[in-house]
């Protein structure tokens, strides 16, 4: 594992409004190769860190670093590092699935070989072969889904940023998409992961990030965190339940 996280997040406090912070001093750091559990209540202050990383917010105070570089340093580098599905599919209407893939590729200048391949696999890998020259228009809410999930994963970048990725998938597609997030993750991915299933992300992640009210109220791997929660042993719903039922 490199030395230099992929993500390193120092001091962050931030929100929509000056006076009135969502985030409070939050630090942590995403290593080469790892798969962070973001977890929190609705409100605690996960998609508002999110949005930071991606750039879409300016933090109030403190930095944020993809492989070394802060945004306004080397925008070009910074983003093209990354990739982010969001929690609802934002697609073009009037463009196929196929479309999509290849718009995404292009923007990460991935190669017509790789592209072949990589779309091969992914259409493969999510049951969406028939429908690669369909209209998004036409399609279901988790199949467009599965096209947002495809488009990131169409490109390489160090680092996924992954909110709510299992909402209107269905089991198969999880499924796909945890074993996809594996393998990508052993190619030396780094993956921040936000979901509200903990059971299904509890033997995923190589550590998870406890936030409440926008601040960070536990971190680390599932030993870890069972130790700060004072109940070794208990699955990661048990331990999130402890940590936040006094708090709220």
């Amino acid at each position: 594992m490199s030395d230099t996280p992929v993500l390193e997040i120092q001091g962050l406090t931030g929100g929509y409004s000056l006076n009135r912070p969502v985030l409070h001093d939050v630090n942590f750091q995403v290593g080469t190769g790892e798969m962070i559990g973001l977890i929190g209540l609705n409100g605690a202050g996960k998609s508002t860190t999110m949005k930071h990383i991606l750039g879409l917010m300016t933090p109030q105070k403190g930095d944020i670093r993809v492989k070394g570089k802060k945004r306004e340093e080397d925008s070009e580098t910074y983003h093209s590092a990354l990739a982010f599905v969001p929690e609802s599919p934002l697609l073009y209407e009037e463009m196929t699935v196929r479309e999509h893939l290849e718009f995404t590729a292009r923007a990460y200048g991935v190669s017509k070989e790789d592209f072949d391949e990589r779309s091969g696999k992914l259409s493969a890998l999510f049951r969406m072969e028939d429908k690669m020259d369909s209209l998004s228009i036409h399609l279901s809410k988790g199949m467009k889904q599965k096209v947002m999930i495809m488009c990131a994963f169409v490109a390489r970048p160090s680092l996924y940023i992954i909110d709510e990725p299992f909402l209107g998938l269905d089991p198969l597609g999880i499924r796909s998409l945890l074993d996809f997030m594996v393998e990508l993750k052993a190619g030396g991915a780094s993956i921040l992961l936000s979901s509200h299933i903990l059971s299904t992300i509890e033997n995923y992640c190589d550590r998870f990030i406890v936030m409440h009210q926008g601040i960070i109220i536990a971190h680390g791997t599932l030993q870890q965190i069972a130790e700060q929660a004072g109940k070794p042993g208990a699955p990661l719903e048990e331990l999130f339940y402890t940590l936040v039922q006094g708090r709220v």
